[in-house]
């Protein structure tokens, strides 16, 4: 196997235990995970695209206009799960991050978890 061979299915690996760990601690924290998690993992930066993410209570508040409401929630509850979400990012990575950043969206239901990670010192992998 390759060098590239290997490389990628070491960030493969890493992607599925990223989605996996990332859909469980969302199940534990809000009763509910995501329908699917999709990890992508660059030299600098893992995005977490989770699909399906709202309960149905919100749901039902967004269907009677309160998508602002749903998603002022979702900052804030987002907001305090951040010191788990980049610990889970680290300790799959071996990693440290710089900045973490979520985006929601309710139409269609759709969240980004970013993660930039700090440079690589010393040529290390």
């Amino acid at each position: 196997m390759s060098g590239t061979d290997s490389d990628r299915l070491k960030a493969a690996s890493i992607s599925s235990a990223i989605s996996m760990a990332v859909e469980a601690l969302l199940s534990e924290c809000a009763g509910r995970g995501p329908a699917k998690a999709r990890t992508y993992v660059t030299e600098d930066l893992i995005m977490v695209v989770l699909y399906d993410t709202l309960t149905s209570e919100e749901r039902a508040i967004v269907r009677d206009g309160g998508a602002d409401l749903v998603l002022s929630a979702r900052q804030a509850f987002q907001q305090a799960m951040r010191p788990e979400l980049i610990a889970t990012v680290e300790r799959f990575s071996g990693r440290s991050t710089s900045t973490c950043m979520t985006h929601n969206h309710v139409d269609p239901d759709i969240v980004v978890e970013s993660f930039v990670l700090m440079p690589r010192t010393n040529g290390a992998s």
